[in-house]
């Protein structure tokens, strides 16, 4: 199975269903399932992040009042990777209005020359406060999720192949 190692608080994010989409500085043809997994180190950046709304929020509702007690090292969840984004600079969408912010992002899986090409997203505050929505990145989107109890494992850079254990049933 494909996985992909994300730091934490990001990937307790996505295992628990509150962050739908994940930003890389690059793009994937791939689609279908993908393990989840939280690297091994939490990086002081993002420690203090994570003490700051809307993330403390989403992780006190999650019971991780404790940053300490995130998981780390393991794979944590298992989702469908759905599509995927380029991200652009896009004036006049809701949340421009609403937050002064020029970002949407485009489908890399249609035909932007196809008369009913129209395939767009705008990310909501909360998944624009979830990601880095700089334009030329991707925007990964993210169905299906299955929390599980972590399970160890070594991540690794980009996507790579993780071997599920044989007693996992999804």
């Amino acid at each position: 199975m494909k996985a992909i190692t994300i730091l934490q608080p990001w990937a307790s994010l996505i295992a628990c269903g509150k962050k739908q989409i994940e930003t890389r500085n690059w793009a994937t043809k791939y689609r279908g399932p993908i393990a989840i997994h939280a690297g091994a180190r939490f990086d002081r950046k993002l420690w203090n992040l994570s003490l700051v709304d809307p993330i403390r929020n989403a992780l006190d509702d999650l019971g991780y009042g404790n940053r300490n007690d995130l998981p780390l090292g393991a794979v944590i969840a298992i989702v469908d990777l759905v599509d995927c984004y380029y991200i652009v600079h896009h004036p006049g969408t809701d949340i421009d209005i609403a937050k002064n912010i020029n970002i949407g992002a485009e489908s890399m899986t249609e035909d932007k020359h196809d008369p009913d090409f129209g395939k767009y997203i705008v990310p909501t505050e909360q998944e624009f406060a979830f990601g880095d929505w700089t334009p030329g990145r991707y925007a990964w989107i993210l169905e299906n999720v299955h929390s599980i109890d972590p399970i160890p494992a070594k991540g690794r850079q980009r996507l790579w192949e993780w071997e599920a254990p044989g007693w996992l049933d999804l």
